[in-house]
């Protein structure tokens, strides 16, 4: 079955952003329960690059189609899963990336979608929630994208969500998507 083209989310409404969510069917990996295989000799790096065996994987398809059978453990670990094997895969940060963001509206009417590494494209809201982690370098923000899997957002996209938060009113900082609200720094 071939993967379709990932999408440009400048040209995507939010009612498109809605549809190919909506749409975007993932195998139910949550309720497969296969004996544990063994070691997928894969890694995903902190800036998002999928490895087999230390060689980059080229091929985006293949990493779409890895990403969507992706699941981490109660035990925080990371594994590829079908209905018959489970594979550990070695995850460096996060297993997504946030590379490009969609602003629409302002305050408590924004709505925020990003478009990540492997071509998903997530909206956030209370489900798919943004946290932003202290560091010695700033806030690292992470975005909710299903499950207990997250997406590390990009520093070119961290600089637009800091900018919403500076230009706006809220105290803390933060940010607003689809009525729900972000702050930026930790609550002391």
């Amino acid at each position: 079955m071939p993967m379709e083209p990932i999408p440009d989310l400048a040209s995507l409404s939010l009612a498109d952003i809605a549809r190919l969510a909506e749409e975007h069917k993932l195998p139910p990996v949550d309720r497969w329960n296969p004996t544990h295989c063994g070691d997928s000799e894969m890694r995903i790096a902190r800036d998002g690059t999928w490895f087999h065996q230390g060689s980059p994987i080229g091929r985006p398809a293949m990493v779409r189609l890895f990403s969507t059978i992706l699941r981490r453990e109660p035990d925080g670990g990371y594994v590829l899963v079908t209905p018959v094997e489970k594979l550990d895969i070695v995850v460096e940060d996060a297993p997504f990336v946030a590379v490009e963001m969609k602003a629409e509206r302002a305050g408590k009417d924004a709505v925020l979608a990003f478009r990540l590494n492997t071509g998903d494209i997530v909206t956030a809201d209370a489900e798919h929630p943004l946290r932003f982690e202290p560091r010695d370098d700033g806030p690292r923000p992470y975005l909710r994208v299903r499950g207990d899997l997250d997406a590390v957002v990009a520093r070119s996209v961290y600089y637009d969500l800091a900018q919403r938060a500076i230009d706006g009113a809220d105290t803390p900082p933060g940010v607003w998507s689809a009525g729900s609200f972000f702050p930026i720094e930790p609550e002391a």
